[in-house]
């Protein structure tokens, strides 16, 4: 199964077009992703795609927060824990990292090497994406959209969250972050590009793995105890 947990969304007409080239493309489920200010929009238009979308692909939302202010980041996630299938931050920052890797409310940490020299990450942060089950996405348009020296930085930045990932086992998700049809690419394209970064064939099947059961834990969310443990019904 090949899930992308974050292809950008935009008004209803863009969505189909973007879900039937995934489809054609071999994508299984994708994810409509919103920053905060367009997300309320956007459930407007969910029963809609529900609809035209029923025989094509399955796909959900993912709440994307852009912000470097940590309090707003908190408050969003609060805000619409319930009503988004993945909410994910956009990363860079140093603090807004460790904010969310902290916090065991969001479910992924998108592109912490986001205009930075470095990954973004360490051992410490590591640990910690492991201990709050807080996954590190890697966004192929970085590299996709990028030349020369910057794209061999951005291919560099992968490699090493690759030996941290190694190291401790962290959540790992890939996604396309495609903004456009031209931006999708084959599932078999898709895989080839990460092979050639240095990931697995076993890697790269676990992390959809892990976006897969990002949606499933979160469709059980309110009955989850801890990871690993729900709360039942009592039966008659």
């Amino acid at each position: 199964m090949f899930f992308d947990l974050n292809i950008k969304g935009s008004d209803l007409e863009n969505n189909l077009i973007m879900a039937r080239e995934a489809s054609k493309y071999g994508w299984n489920h994708i994810n409509f992703s919103y920053n905060q200010n367009d997300f309320p929009k956007a459930l407007d238009i969910k029963e809609d795609l529900e609809t035209s979308l029923s025989d094509v692909i399955r796909f959900d939302y993912t709440l994307e927060i852009k912000s470097t202010n940590i309090n707003e980041i908190r408050k969003n996630v609060n805000k619409y824990r319930n009503k988004a299938s993945c909410i994910s931050v956009v990363g860079g920052d140093l603090k807004v990292n460790r904010a969310c890797l902290e916090n065991v409310k969001i479910d992924v940490l998108s592109r912490p090497y986001l205009k930075r020299f470095d990954a973004g990450i360490n051992q410490v942060l590591a640990r910690e994406a492991l201990r709050n089950n807080v996954a590190i996405e890697l966004c192929f348009k970085d590299a996709l959209k990028s030349y020369l020296s910057h794209r061999s930085k951005v291919i560099s930045n992968f490699r090493d969250i690759y030996v941290l990932y190694r190291k401790f086992d962290f959540p790992l998700i890939l996604s396309s972050r495609a903004e456009s049809i031209f931006d999708i690419r084959t599932t078999h394209d898709f895989i080839a590009f990460f092979k050639q970064t240095g990931l697995t064939d076993g890697e790269i099947e676990k992390a959809f793995g892990t976006s897969h059961n990002i949606l499933k834990f979160n469709k059980n969310r309110d009955n989850m105890m801890f990871t690993g443990v729900r709360r039942l019904d009592n039966e008659a």
